[in-house]
């Protein structure tokens, strides 16, 4: 069958072909319809994800939309090594298949669930986020932080705040729901001063997608101007800015700041699926927009080089409705 094959560490996929899965007893066979690329699958290809498995060579891909032998259709995640969600056919658990509604259109779906699921997860399995608190959202023009400005409203927030570096992107997150909106700029001090003002009003919950300065900025900015003895819950999903940062001890020894982690292995899988679930099933009522592009599999090698974080590049192998 026809794939997207990761044949070394740091090489892009190819297309080319790869060996039939066969589905032993507990999974399904699926035939693929739609994949997209998510920075989960970025970084697992080129091997330095600290879920990759250091095996080659592997067809790449996280998670899509198929159909079953039976022909129903669902939405699939994280497929039985060595095969991925880009490629003809793929073998998934029974536990990790889900339903679609017939709403949802396969791009839709498979463009959604990675970034979309990020937030959700975040919200309701680590920050245990509840309605009428306040949300703080770290790099909100990127796809997943776009979606985590919509999902925290729809969860019932009273008041989403967005940060982004691209100050004239983060002019259009008012129309999804951002109530507050601040420029990472270059000047420190103006910067810290920003964030102290919404944290002496209450943030609750910090969705933080970048990691590095601005993440040292905003824990220590929390420390300062947050409510004595009232949790700031802080949750880190990505590291766009950088892998690490320099926290003064005296940050969290003087705050309620709660600074913990949403990915893979910080949340049991069987509840990510079910996250996941919750976000297909509410992407419609919600109204949750994203920009997606479509591509045919066949183009992996053109497309997978120009992908970026302001659209959502989706692979479509066959025949999908859309």
């Amino acid at each position: 069958m026809k794939a997207a094959i990761v044949q070394g560490a740091g090489q892009a996929p190819i297309y080319g072909d790869f060996a039939e899965p066969v589905p032993s007893s507990g999974e399904n066979r699926i035939t693929v319809t739609a994949a997209a690329i998510s920075h989960v699958v970025k970084s697992r290809a080129s091997g330095n994800h600290y879920s990759s498995s250091g095996q080659f060579p592997f067809v790449v891909g996280i998670d899509g939309v198929g159909r079953l032998d039976d022909g129903r259709r669902v939405y699939f995640v994280l497929p039985k090594a060595p095969h991925g969600s880009m490629a003809e056919r793929t073998v998934v658990s029974s536990r990790q298949c889900l339903a679609l509604p017939d709403e949802l259109d396969d791009v839709t779906a498979a463009a959604i669930a990675n970034p979309g699921m990020s937030s959700w997860a975040a919200y309701k399995e680590r920050a245990k986020l509840k309605a009428g608190e306040s949300v703080l959202v770290n790099g909100a023009t990127g796809t997943a932080g776009r979606l985590a400005v919509q999902i925290a409203k729809h969860l019932g927030a009273k008041k989403v705040i967005a940060t982004a570096r691209n100050a004239e992107a983060l002019k259009s997150l008012a129309a999804l729901g951002a109530d507050v909106t601040i420029p990472l700029v270059e000047d420190g001090a103006a910067l810290e001063d920003a964030f102290k003002e919404q944290f002496a009003d209450g943030v609750d919950v910090v969705i933080d997608y970048l990691w590095g300065q601005s993440a040292e900025r905003l824990l220590i900015a929390g420390a300062k101007a947050g409510a004595d003895a009232v949790p700031i819950r802080f949750v880190q999903i990505g590291s766009a800015s950088g892998s690490d940062i320099t926290l003064p001890s005296a940050a969290l020894r003087s705050s309620a700041i709660e600074l913990m982690g949403s990915g893979l292995g910080s949340v049991p899988r069987d509840r990510f699926v079910r996250c996941i679930s919750e976000l297909l099933q509410a992407t419609i009522p919600g109204g949750f927009e994203i920009a997606a592009t479509s591509v045919p599999l066949s183009e992996v090698e053109q497309a997978w080089p120009k992908d970026d974080s302001t659209r959502r590049t989706v692979f479509t192998v066959g025949v999908h409705n859309s």
